[in-house]
């Protein structure tokens, strides 16, 4: 059974940065195709960052060039670094693990969610 447990989360000001954490346990981890999602209030949950070895690292226009999305197979772990943090960065984050099924397919598995607040 694949499980994401999220850490790093909390409050900061505008132009502040913070580090999110991801462990995944449970599967092969090195395979996976990694991401970020985000969802605030009132909002759909949108894509923030991905990261897998056929495409590599891609970024929603909106973080482009503040966030990276790094991958630590030996720990089993993603990561996301937020830098120039704003206001409307405000949401939960989903940490997203996609598995492959070996038939060109993957399951997915989400994360409990973690807050980030920035304020101004």
């Amino acid at each position: 059974q694949v499980q994401l447990v999220e850490s790093g989360g909390g409050f900061v000001q505008a132009g502040g940065s913070l580090t999110l954490s991801c462990i995944v346990s449970g599967s092969i981890f090195s395979q996976d195709a990694l991401a970020w999602y985000r969802q605030a209030p009132g909002e759909k949950r949108e894509l923030v960052a991905t990261i897998n070895d056929v495409f590599g690292t891609r970024y929603a226009d909106s973080v482009q060039g503040r966030f990276t999305i790094s991958r630590d197979n030996t720990k089993s772990m993603v990561n996301l670094q937020m830098n120039g943090l704003k206001p409307e960065d405000t949401a939960v984050y989903y940490c997203h693990d996609a598995v492959p099924d070996g038939f060109g397919s993957a399951y997915e598995f989400w994360g409990q969610g973690i807050q980030v607040t920035v304020s101004s």
